[in-house]
């Protein structure tokens, strides 16, 4: 697999002596400049203020509907409105909702908004490790014009809305969303975090456990522990040899200890970096780009122009032209060269991970040259590097691309997940790589496959399909640190020119001297004796010198293997982008929801034609229920192991589908087998009946049996290494009717064989229930014809009605308060978890009911008052969260806390006084402050899918709960509007009040290492401990399955 590099994950901004340069003259707005996608209805327009500040504005002509309001009505011209009708059940607003085509009422989108700063972790001082991340935390803390901490956060909750910020190396993003008629004022307290921020004492100090929360949670991730391991072993003097997070430890003791006054550097990077040149703004509103930029021009023109003179933007962009050029002329080393480290893992994984640092490729963004050297390097079909490797059974995956980008460098990775026998064969597997790399080399660059990229690349940008606002504003944000103005979008996807003498410049970067190498497994075996530790996370490693002769031999392999070939064309590239919603003569053409066309015993399939989005592009969903398949745990595992090797044996033609953007997902869950087909329409057809072709004749083949089970040996090894993760297994084990005790599964697992598989394949297979969805650019005929393509495929008895999949969930008795404790898996683990369950009522039949909308108002209340006062204010934890849980169709509601601090048992009560403190919370909300939650929950269910793909994904998901309420989001709206602040604390009343007898809890404790489940505290009052589970659900009675 390629890393999608076109696309940029997490781009880096620009450095600092490359944002001064960019600190620009203020030249009017200009609108079309930006060069967007042939469908993008939006309006661009860029704003430079007096202060250096660029703003990307942005009308969206489909967030603001007709809904009475002016385009330029003001947050509190809105509030109002609401309050006035405050006594009446819907108010003005919703009674003003008209009526719209495809989903009977008013629809609209979220206004967003995203502000990069560049200035990352880069910019930490040396001996104040995690400062610029701890700034980012206190900006959320009360600004002079707003002082309350928890302003911004509350104001947007109560609209609708949600924020969130990220500290990278070289940038901090801060971004939020809202229902649109609220934008003015949440722009207005967002801004203050750059104009006038409070920064006080008692909350830094606060924050500061926050940031160390932050930071323990991830202390056993090891992803995190590579990449602070890269970072320790950089070259001691360079920028990337730092540790980036900081903890109370850098922040707290080492800054006493030290003398650093940390308020007093806080305050002096905030001021060294927070200027308007440095700032990159994107704005997305209804309002018309004239009210946007009056608005950005109010609030953001008090911004700080900056420390230096301003230059003019033709002279600034220059300037940044030759830093980069300068940049690519030299790349600094970043690590030591001709070494190998092996890393102790957490989990039971295997992996080898080989990187390469290139110079910073940003100025090239028109040639993309590593884009060529991924689509090689991470090709899967056969004679790719990926296809020999694991035929000989070393590996189970292959990832190739460029994995961290800044302004100092590039580094290209390509990163092999190894099986047992793989990691035998490192040194091997890595004079393949450069063997690879050889045959790359010797071919010289080819046009005809940098064309195929371009060509790919052009129609993805043609028929981009629209992103969440939130996530588009924040890319926009980003690119503009990156990109001319005019290609913030287009630039993820350009590719203009063909330069064979770039590829081969980069090209000559993968060399071994250039080389870095990682290995992570559990087990770091012979090479213990020399074992080190980084400091932070405390990891082992160990220091390997790779010796000369294989460094020499790697440098030019003798010999380039004969399996080894460049990849052939690509068959799946579409050609025909013609739409069917045009002139359609379908019968069902102008449905507006899903229909029914086939009804057979073996297939009921559904289909809906896009009118909607109007683009070339596919959904088919098939869920597959097999005879037989969770029985028992050795059924339920022979199932998955049939799953697992289905999908690997359709690899190779998966995977050069998905690189022609037309992806498959393969899937089992006992009985039941999930496939997904999504992309574009002209070769989906062709894709399902090569996919169905080669499963009707599968048979598992030994070799790959082996890896695929010790595969899935593995990954029963790490469940439950993550205490969030086990939390949930432990809620699951005890509701679920039918689950299979994880020992319980290895155990088995264990002991299967090949010949137990292909034993259990007929059987499985001979009596079958399809149910599928075919949606977007699909004719009638061609909907129906993968109907009787399947059929044709699978000529076998149908399935009964009774021998079809049902889950069942435990019914919780009348006051139920019981308790599951356990410890956590891995013994260094220092996070404990409470989750505290409340079962409610089944949300049964096709029709949504007036509990699921009271359960979604309730959370839109409390979860930010949860939030305030369990993470902000008392700070247990850095993971702290409630919300609705709904399994098997049974509502629920669960509050739940991660802390590295505090035991379950105190976390249990500290919830608890949570929860009998809102009767007062709800009882004294005013009228206003309701309305404001009940509308912004409306919005946020009448929100327009984004693209053909999330509508697609919505209906299948009302096909595969069999519940068929295609307009359940519109019914629960419409529900909303009759519910009141009373209805609420009935609510609360019935299911969260203890004494009701239809309060049902069920708690879940995992014990992190650094606490004792045997203390002896006092137990919660009338809690009962589940000893012996399959006693305790043995004696239990089980709602009747929804499904």
């Amino acid at each position: 697999m390629k890393r999608n590099s076109s696309r940029f994950t997490n781009p880096a901004p620009l450095s600092l002596s490359i944002s001064q340069a960019l600190m620009a003259s203020t030249p009017p707005p200009s609108d079309n400049i930006v060069i967007k996608p042939p469908r993008d209805k939006r309006s661009y327009r860029v704003l430079h203020l007096p202060n250096g500040l660029c703003a990307v504005l942005i009308h969206d002509p489909e967030i603001s509907p007709d809904d009475g309001n002016p385009p330029d009505q003001t947050p509190e011209d809105v509030e109002s409105n609401i309050s006035s009708n405050s006594s009446g059940g819907g108010g003005e607003e919703e009674e003003k909702m008209g009526s719209k085509k495809n989903r009977g009422v008013s629809e609209t989108k979220k206004a967003a908004v995203a502000l990069c700063v560049g200035m990352g972790s880069f910019s930490d001082p040396i001996e104040v490790p995690g400062l610029a991340h701890i700034l980012e935390h206190m900006l959320f803390m009360g600004s002079a014009e707003f002082p309350d901490e928890n302003e911004y956060d509350s104001y947007l909750s109560k609209h609708g809305g949600s924020s969130n910020a990220y500290t990278s190396p070289e940038s901090t993003c801060y971004h939020f969303q809202v229902k649109h008629e609220f934008l003015k004022g949440a722009l207005e307290r967002f801004s203050q975090f750059f104009i006038s921020p409070l920064v006080k004492l008692e909350a830094m100090e606060r924050e500061i456990l926050a940031v160390d929360s932050e930071f323990s949670k991830d202390l056993q991730n090891d992803a995190c522990r590579l990449e602070q391991l890269r970072c320790h072993t950089a070259v001691s003097s360079h920028t990337f040899n730092r540790f980036t997070c900081g903890n109370k430890k850098t922040l707290v003791d080492d800054a006493s200890e030290n003398g650093i006054n940390i308020h007093e550097q806080i305050m002096h990077l905030y001021n060294e970096n927070y200027y308007g040149s440095l700032m990159k703004l994107v704005v997305i509103g209804g309002e018309s780009l004239d009210v946007i930029e009056d608005w950005v021009v109010e609030l953001f023109s008090n911004v700080r122009q900056g420390p230096r003179e301003q230059i003019k933007s033709e002279e600034a962009q220059k300037e940044v032209l030759s830093i980069w050029k300068a940049a690519q002329k030299e790349v600094l080393p970043i690590w030591k060269a001709g070494k190998l480290y092996r890393l102790q893992a957490v989990k039971d994984v295997n992996s080898l991970e080989l990187s390469w640092t290139l110079p910073c490729l940003y100025n090239e963004y028109l040639k993309k040259p590593h884009r060529y050297l991924s689509q090689l390097m991470g090709d899967e079909g056969r004679g790719s590097l990926y296809f020999f490797l694991k035929a000989k059974g070393w590996i189970t995956s292959l990832c190739s691309g460029v994995a961290d980008r800044s302004f100092i460098a590039f580094i290209y990775t390509v990163t092999i997940h190894l099986t047992d026998s793989g990691l035998e064969k490192v040194y091997e597997i890595i004079g393949f790589v450069y063997q690879y790399i050889k045959l790359i080399r010797q071919v010289d660059p080819q046009e005809w496959i940098f064309k195929e990229i371009q060509d790919l690349a052009n129609i993805a940008f043609i028929f981009a399909e629209e992103q969440p606002q939130a996530g588009f504003a924040v890319e926009l944000a980003e690119n503009l640190l990156l990109y001319p103005e005019e290609h913030i979008i287009y630039g993820d996807y350009a590719l203009e020119v063909w330069d064979e003498a770039l590829i081969k410049r980069v090209l000559s970067f993968l060399t071994p001297e250039n080389m870095r190498g990682d290995i992570l497994s559990k087990s770091i075996g012979k090479h213990s004796k020399d074992v080190q530790y980084e400091p932070w996370y405390g990891s082992q490693y160990t220091e390997e010198d790779i010796s000369y002769s294989l460094l020499e031999l790697w440098r030019d392999p003798l010999e380039v293997d004969s399996s080894f070939h460049l990849p052939l064309k690509n068959e799946f590239i579409p050609s025909d982008f013609s739409l069917h919603c045009v002139n359609s003569s379908n019968s069902h053409a102008n449905a507006v929801l899903p229909v029914c066309i086939v009804d057979k015993p073996l297939i009921k399939l559904w289909y809906k034609l896009d009118d909607t989005f109007k683009v070339p592009r596919a959904s088919i969903y098939f869920l597959i229920t097999m005879k037989g398949g969770c029985d028992d745990v050795k059924s339920c595992l022979l199932s998955c192991l049939f799953g697992i090797l289905l999908e690997d044996k359709l690899n190779e033609i998966a995977y050069q589908a998905a690189d022609a953007m037309l992806h498959t997902s393969l899937s089992c869950d006992g009985d039941q087998l999930g496939l997904t087909l999504y992309g574009f329409s002209d070769k989906i057809l062709v894709l399902l009946s090569k996919i169905l072709t080669t499963a009707k004749c599968f048979l598992p083949a030994e070799d790959r049996f082996k890896v695929m089970k010790e595969a899935m040996e593995r990954a029963s090894r790490n469940a439950n290494v993550n205490p969030l993760s086990h939390s949930s297994y432990l809620r699951y084990e005890v509701l679920l009717e039918k689950f299979w005790d994880l020992d319980d599964q290895f155990s088995c697992l264990v002991g299967l064989t090949v010949a137990d598989l292909e034993a259990f394949i007929p059987q499985l297979l001979s009596q079958l229930y399809v149910e599928g969805f075919c949606h977007g650019n699909l004719s009638e005929e061609e909907a129906l014809n993968i109907s009787d393509i399947f059929s044709l495929n699978f000529p076998v008895q149908p399935l009964p009605l009774e021998l079809r999949h049902k889950d069942r969930l435990l019914c919780l008795t009348p006051g139920a308060y019981l308790v599951r404790d356990a410890s956590v898996k891995n013994k260094l683990e220092q996070n404990s978890v409470l989750e505290l369950y409340f079962q409610i009522e089944p949300d049964t039949g096709t029709e949504p009911t007036r509990t699921s909308a009271l359960v979604d108002l309730f959370g839109q209340i409390v979860a930010e008052p949860f939030f305030n006062q369990l993470r902000t204010k008392e700070q247990l934890g850095y993971r702290v969260s409630c919300g609705g849980s709904t399994m098997c169709r049974i509502l629920g509601y669960s509050f739940c806390i991660q802390s590295s601090e505090y035991n379950p048992m105190y976390l249990h009560r500290r919830v608890n006084k949570f929860i009998d403190s809102l009767k007062e919370l709800l009882e004294g909300l005013d009228n206003e402050s309701f309305e404001n939650y009940r509308s912004g929950l409306i919005a946020e269910k009448l929100e327009k899918f984004t693209s053909q793909s999330y509508e697609a994904s919505y209906l299948w998901s009302q096909i595969a709960s069999k519940r068929y309420c295609f307009k359940m989001w519109e019914k629960e709206a419409e529900e909303l509007k009759s519910i009141s602040k009373n209805d609420v604390i009935d609510w609360y009343n019935t299911y969260l009040k203890p004494t009701s007898q239809k309060c049902r809890r069920l708690a879940t404790h995992v014990w992190g290492s650094n606490t004792n489940i045997m203390d002896e505290e006092t137990p919660m009052k009338s809690a009962k401990t589940i000893e012996n589970i399959r006693s305790f659900k043995m004696s239990s009675e089980f709602y009747p399955s929804a499904c």
